[in-house]
């Protein structure tokens, strides 16, 4: 069985482009198209690594999230694009990401990040820093302010 290829750390890529002239791009991506992702995917990709890394199946976090997995996988493959930016954000806590995962996946997906001055993320960011990753309890805890619970509607 082969050995897993590692991939090149950002920085190192980074430290590649720095001193690259627009003529060398070329081989810049021919010698780096294993560590080069598509942009289309960059949500997809960030989802799925940080689900592997914590350990976490996407099958229980589509359930977890109150999502079918059809829906949920079509949201996170992005063949279906949600407008709805609680069902990402569901799918962050069923994921068990912390607040600058949350926000990396609502950007990548081209939300809004969670805003500490609107009260109703501000609630949702107390619970994500607080490892709360029951939506049922983070629901609770916006009806306890008057505010919407996070949106299941497909």
């Amino acid at each position: 069985m082969g050995e897993k290829k590692t991939e090149k750390p950002t920085y190192e890529l980074q430290e590649q482009l720095d001193k690259m002239r627009p003529e060398d791009l070329h081989k810049y991506f021919k010698d780096n198209k294993d560590d080069i992702r598509d942009q289309k995917k960059a949500f997809y990709y960030f989802m799925k690594d940080t689900l592997i890394d914590k350990g976490i199946f996407l099958k229980d976090v589509y359930t977890s999230a109150g999502l079918s997995e059809s829906y949920g996988s079509k949201i996170i493959n992005q063949e279906k694009h949600t407008k709805n930016r609680d069902h990402i954000i569901r799918l962050c806590v069923a994921g068990h990401f912390n607040l600058m995962e949350t926000n990396r996946a609502l950007k990548l997906y081209g939300m809004n990040e969670l805003y500490p001055k609107y009260s109703r993320d501000a609630c949702i960011i107390v619970a994500i820093n607080n490892r709360i990753f029951n939506l049922a309890k983070i629901d609770d805890s916006l009806a306890e302010q008057g505010l919407d619970p996070l949106s299941t509607e497909q």
